[in-house]
């Protein structure tokens, strides 16, 4: 229910005129109230007003749209673009307008969830990207400007850097000193960049601030860049981690000698182990076989968070994962492209088995796991108490199988949400070969599918299991950063595969 204090703000910004020549007999402790009621009737106007004369020492978007005791809806999914649009712009006004009067010192733009469905009335998004870019074209504009503010504002945000956005960021980040806004990057995502690039980009982000590093897709990294990365730039605040396929390659001139490579890994590790905050770890598609003990051996604090997905384990890796202080720690856990249950069952049930205390969300997309392996899993689940997802498509079990797992296992999960399952392998034409590539994963009989996932929602249903949320998205779960970058991700690949083209056509003339 809505406060009346809510309701009267409500009132007042319906009106964008009447509520912008209010504002001088508004007291300061009604701005944020304002605030939340201009977001939620999408008052762009009154937003960017707000924000220019904005009397706190502090703008923090996330816990202005959060629910409170005026209003209990939560407004932190909606990354409206026209409201986002005008708090930078706003922004940018207080810091022109300066005088003794201006209060603001921390603006933290942080907070907003990107979600797949906008609630906003306009229904238009402003993704990570755009935001980035948004507030980089901001600081440039202003830095231009004699006028502007001679107090800097401390801007706080989580940037995505690609190719195209990457010389204005480098431009709002660059000058020291007189920046009108100076941008902190509390969390930082790259995609399509180069080494070199990455490298200059985060210098200037204030790599001691960070708390969260995304390289991502087309950065291509090997060990080399990576233990450079760590070792010369520093990230002693880090919490989370996310390296890309790859990343732990030797590079060119060291491929021919394992010593180079076991040297790299040792660095890496060493520098990890300097990250005191560090709890959430990223790896997946790197090649990794031997190399788990070596690489989290040395980590002084227990990870939450693991993903390993695709990273080739051996027994050895597995052992010591089920083994090692981090397994009772463990919260989200990736183990997708290992044929578990088959090659190291013991292991993989010890790992489980420890995790389960703390264990939310698991991941074991094209593990192998058939029939036959059902009732280990059983088992193996029966203790997760406190797992909310659990995601395992790809895996070719059929509809009675799949019936068991959810009657014995998965309605028995008292905090269990979500569930992604995979189509039936009796959908699919006898003797399909798994794991499968795109197009087969696509060829099925979607009428049988619909009965068998209706007959799946029915098991939950008679459990009393009806908030339990289940799909199979055969090619992956929404991602904002990709969506909002789809475009310039394929330009970049196009110019990859052309490059790779003329680099082989290089090669068979020399050959001649």
């Amino acid at each position: 229910m809505w406060s009346l204090r809510f309701i009267s703000a409500e009132a007042l910004v319906s009106h964008p005129r009447v509520a912008q020549q209010s504002l001088d007999g508004v007291a300061c402790n009604i701005y944020p109230l304002l605030f939340k009621a201009s977001y939620l009737l999408e008052q762009a106007e009154v937003i960017r007003v707000l924000l220019e004369h904005w009397p706190l020492e502090d703008f923090r978007l996330g816990a202005l749209l959060r629910p409170n005791a005026d209003h209990p809806g939560d407004l932190r999914d909606r990354a409206c673009r026209a409201c986002l649009e005008a708090c930078v712009r706003g922004l940018a006004d207080h810091v022109r307008r300066g005088g003794a009067g201006r209060r603001l010192e921390v603006a933290d733009l942080t907070g907003i969830r990107d979600v797949q469905v906008q609630r906003c009335p306009c229904g238009k998004a402003l993704g990570r990207w755009g935001r980035t870019e948004l507030l980089a074209r901001t600081c440039c504009e202003l830095q231009g400007e004699p006028r502007a503010a001679r107090r800097p504002v401390e801007v706080l945000a989580d940037i995505f850097v690609t190719g195209g956005n990457f010389e204005a960021v480098l431009r709002a980040l660059g000058p020291p000193g007189s920046a009108p806004l100076r941008v902190r990057c509390l969390s930082f995502r790259a995609d399509s960049l180069r080494p070199g690039q990455l490298l200059h980009v985060l210098r200037l982000a204030g790599p001691s601030e960070l708390r969260r590093l995304e390289v991502v897709h087309n950065v291509r990294l090997h060990a080399g860049h990576v233990q450079e990365l760590l070792a010369q730039v520093g990230f002693p605040r880090l919490v989370a981690l996310t390296l890309p396929a790859k990343a732990f390659d030797a590079p060119p001139a060291s491929s021919a000698t394992s010593h180079g490579e076991a040297a790299l890994l040792t660095s890496i590790a060493r520098e990890l182990s300097r990250m005191t905050q560090l709890t959430e770890l990223s790896v997946a598609f790197s090649t990794l076989t031997g190399k788990i003990e070596k690489l989290l051996g040395p980590l002084r604090t227990p990870l939450r968070v693991l993903d390993l997905a695709n990273c080739s384990l051996n027994h050895a890796d597995m052992a010591f994962l089920a083994d090692c202080p981090h397994a009772a720690h463990l919260e989200v856990l990736d183990l997708s492209g290992h044929c578990l249950v088959d090659l190291f069952p013991s292991t993989f049930f010890r790992l489980l088995g420890r995790a389960a205390p703390s264990l939310r969300a698991l991941t074991l997309e094209e593990c192998g796991i058939e029939d036959r392996h059902v009732g280990g899993l059983i088992l193996a689940l029966s203790a997760c108490r406190r797992l909310r997802e659990l995601r395992f498509l790809g895996n070719p079990l059929s509809a009675r199988a799949l019936r068991r797992l959810f009657a014995s296992a998965l309605c028995e999960l008292p905090m269990l949400q979500c569930v992604e399952f995979p189509v039936p392998k009796d959908c699919y034409p006898e003797g399909s070969a798994y794991p499968q590539d795109e197009l087969a994963m696509s060829k099925f009989d979607q009428q049988k599918y619909d009965v068998i996932a209706e007959e799946l929602r029915a098991v939950l249903l008679r459990a009393g299991r009806a908030d339990v949320r289940v799909s199979t998205p055969l090619f992956g779960s929404f991602d904002p950063d990709i969506q909002e970058t789809s475009n310039e991700l394929g330009a970049f690949l196009l110019q990859a595969f052309r490059t790779a083209l003329e680099n082989f056509s290089k090669a068979l003339k020399q050959m001649e």
